[in-house]
């Protein structure tokens, strides 16, 4: 077994930081709170649900009201974890932002 070689202590330079290290970047904003997070969360569900209620209505009458939740959540949760929460959340943070300059 050998042993790791020892760093040539002529070639390194300690004094200035190697040209791949990263700067400092300002730190991530924080989460915003859980009372916010439900809010925006509601704004979410609340038009996909009443959309949603008014599309599948013609179509599901004589469905069981347990089958149209289903169907009708199937739909709405993955939209709006997917693809409307994280928006609103991107425009909170947006107006989060203006009002911090």
């Amino acid at each position: 077994m050998t042993a790791p070689a020892a760093p040539d202590s002529l070639s390194a330079d300690t004094s200035a930081p190697a040209a791949d290290t990263p700067t400092p970047l300002a730190a991530p904003p924080s989460p915003p709170s859980i009372h916010v997070r439900a809010v925006i969360t509601w704004l979410a569900i609340f038009p996909l649900v009443s959309v949603g209620m008014l599309l599948l209505a013609p179509v599901s009458e004589s469905w069981h009201p347990i089958l149209r939740a289903l169907v009708l959540t199937a739909v709405v949760v993955p939209l709006a974890v997917y693809v409307v929460v994280p928006r609103l959340l991107r425009v909170h943070a947006a107006i989060v932002r203006r009002r911090a300059r």
